[in-house]
């Protein structure tokens, strides 16, 4: 199963910065026990949604030479509002340094209308199966052709 937390990709400054928004209804399955009588989005997922903007930017900026992305440290975590059913979460990320070949850090922040609803210091690490376990080379093709795909629908403005 995937979980997409980016509807759009708005804008895209390879090897610097990706604008993209999230935009919240009710029909998502989470809100009917987050929390009952006044729904809204989690903070792991808003977090998640910071990480999955900045993984697009770090693939990319990389043309997908990569086939997997992950958090590897989310650092000065605030959260200043909530995201409710209506609301349009537009994320910004920035890209702060490229520590390394696999890990890279970005400043990301997620707005509503006017107000700063979440801010985070992040760390991604991208790598490829086969360099962690060569039987499931194969993979690599798989989730690289998937993710172009996706990132073919996310974003337009090319």
């Amino acid at each position: 199963m995937r979980f997409s937390l980016i509807d759009q990709i708005t804008e895209l400054k390879q090897g610097e910065s990706i604008a993209a928004v999230k935009n919240l209804t009710l029909a998502e399955e989470y809100l009917q026990d987050h929390f009952p009588g006044f729904p809204v989005m989690p903070g792991v997922l808003l977090v998640e949604a910071l990480v999955q903007a900045s993984a697009w930017l770090m693939r990319s900026t990389e043309d997908f030479s990569y086939s997997t992305v992950l958090q590897d440290e989310a650092k000065a975590v605030k959260f200043n509002s909530f995201v409710k059913p209506g609301d349009q979460l537009v994320i910004q990320s920035q890209l702060k340094k490229k520590i390394d070949e696999n890990y890279w850090s970005f400043k990301a922040t997620g707005m509503v209308g006017d107000t700063n609803v979440i801010s985070a210091k992040l760390t991604l690490k991208q790598f490829n199966l086969k360099d962690e376990q060569p039987a499931i080379a194969d993979g690599d093709q798989v989730q690289t052709a998937a993710m172009r795909e996706l990132f073919e629908v996310l974003y337009q403005n090319k």
